[in-house]
């Protein structure tokens, strides 16, 4: 077996002493897979072309009696530049701890001082080769998520229309899509605010990082912190290790906050604080970790009139609120139903395999004529349960099922138990708001937290 893959990594020693070299060769050797020196750093860059490595030990000073700290400066930065993701401990002379923090600074996770300590040099060194591999499995992770996002983002199509509000809308994701301000994407449940989201999201230079998406609506109040900023191993009874937050994953990318207004009051200061100071301190650490994100919010409150009730801060609003985008309700733009119709349709068709469909003049005219409560969610339903149920390729007004619901297997009867009778009402609700989740929480009498939880318990 390789014995990089048992867990050792690769060597790089950079010093012009040469018995220093030797020694350090000699006592390492058990310790990493392969070990090379060098004493001359003009070799470095050439000896880089041919191999790679995960740790490198450099002397900060080559020339005689000269001890700045300069050349050893230069090549960390040549390093950094060649290996964004290496691990440079650098080689000090004694006491020099200025030297040292300022080459930290510049990118070198440790220093060693030049008296022979083997604990200190070992322990610096192996210390360096866990941050390698753990910057390596980041750098894999970022990887995949990159290309998941890039596969979901191929499959998530979307209509413009024509109406005049639409091209309204996206001309302002034009405008605003390629600059680094924070956008508040507000409309009804359903009206397609993600959509958009991802639309500014891949419109933007963070094309290629990642989009990470959390629903604030269905986050409960004691996992606000560890979702959004982490958490450290012990910071609460089931914390067995350490846990990343949303926003430290999306760092780099985009970090889309929906269903912003369903945030508790006390909870507000800490997001707002995390925006503004662009760092975030995980549950149960005190170590403050910076974080490049864009913020994406959604909501379907009236912010404004929540600050005004007390009940939403304004502070946090105007973080949020850069730039505003106002998504229609479906209603204010039935002129784009034929088109959406003639979409979805065909994606159904293809999904569940029914060959050419098309709808008849009829059945565009009766999706024209509904109000569409639950907006372009609730179409999206209905033309997949008529493409679905029909059986034929040209779908008339008869096959297309608004308001027709179908009889539910089991109704509320004579049974006494409570969790065939709850999950019937839950599913009753959902279905007379056309999914609606704040509308089917306020039918029940419960709010969305616990809707999103008894959905998840009855598999909804």
């Amino acid at each position: 077996m390789d014995k990089r893959m048992a867990g050792k990594g690769k060597l790089l020693i950079i010093d012009d002493n040469e018995e220093l070299l030797f020694a350090l060769q000699l006592f390492l050797n058990s310790h990493f897979a392969k070990i090379d020196t060098i004493k001359n750093p003009n070799q470095l860059l050439s000896q880089l072309e041919v191999d790679e490595y995960d740790v490198y030990l450099l002397d900060m000073n080559f020339k005689a009696g000269i001890n700045s700290g300069n050349e050893g400066l230069y090549w960390l930065k040549r390093i950094l530049e060649f290996d964004a993701n290496a691990c440079v401990v650098l080689i000090t002379a004694y006491g020099d701890v200025e030297l040292a923090v300022k080459a930290m600074k510049e990118g070198a996770v440790d220093f060693i001082q030049k008296s022979w300590d083997e604990n200190k040099i070992l322990s610096t060194l192996l210390s360096a080769l866990k941050l390698r591999n753990s910057k390596l499995e980041i750098k894999g992770l970022k990887e995949k998520q990159k290309q998941i996002n890039h596969q979901i983002n191929r499959n998530t199509q979307f209509v413009r229309g024509t109406s005049k509000a639409m091209t309204e809308v996206f001309r302002t994701v034009e405008k605003v899509a390629g600059t680094e301000a924070n956008v508040l994407i507000v409309g009804e449940n359903g009206t397609g605010k993600e959509v958009i989201a991802r639309e500014l999201h891949l419109s933007s230079h963070r094309k290629d990082q990642v989009f990470v998406s959390i629903d604030l609506g269905s986050l409960s109040e004691n996992l606000f912190e560890s979702e959004l900023f982490g958490s450290k191993k012990g910071a609460f009874t089931d914390a067995k290790e350490d846990r990343m937050g949303r926003f430290e994953l999306a760092s780099g990318g985009t970090l889309f906050l929906d269903e912003i207004g369903n945030i508790p009051l006390h909870l507000q200061t800490k997001l707002l604080t995390a925006i503004q100071n662009k760092q975030i301190v995980p549950l149960g650490g005190n170590t403050p970790i910076d974080v490049d994100v864009r913020i994406l919010a959604a909501t379907n409150c009236n912010l404004f009139e929540m600050v005004s009730n007390g009940t939403f801060r304004e502070d946090l609003l105007y973080r949020l609120n850069t730039i505003a985008i106002e998504l229609p309700p479906l209603r204010e733009r039935i002129e784009d139903i034929p088109e959406l119709a003639d979409f979805f349709l065909h994606k159904y068709a293809d999904q569940y395999q029914k060959g050419e469909c098309v709808f008849e003049k009829s059945a565009v005219k009766k999706l024209s004529q509904h109000s569409w409560p639950g907006n372009i969610r609730e179409f999206q339903h209905i033309i997949e349960k008529s493409v679905i149920l029909s059986e034929t390729k040209k779908l008339a007004a008869v096959d297309v099922l608004i308001g027709e619901e179908l009889q539910l297997s089991k109704k509320i009867s004579d049974s006494l138990n409570l969790s065939d009778n709850e999950k019937f009402l839950i599913e009753k609700a959902i279905k007379h708001t056309g999914g609606n989740m704040s509308l089917a929480a306020k039918e029940l009498g419960i709010n969305r937290s616990t809707l999103y939880d008894k959905i998840r318990k009855y598999d909804l």
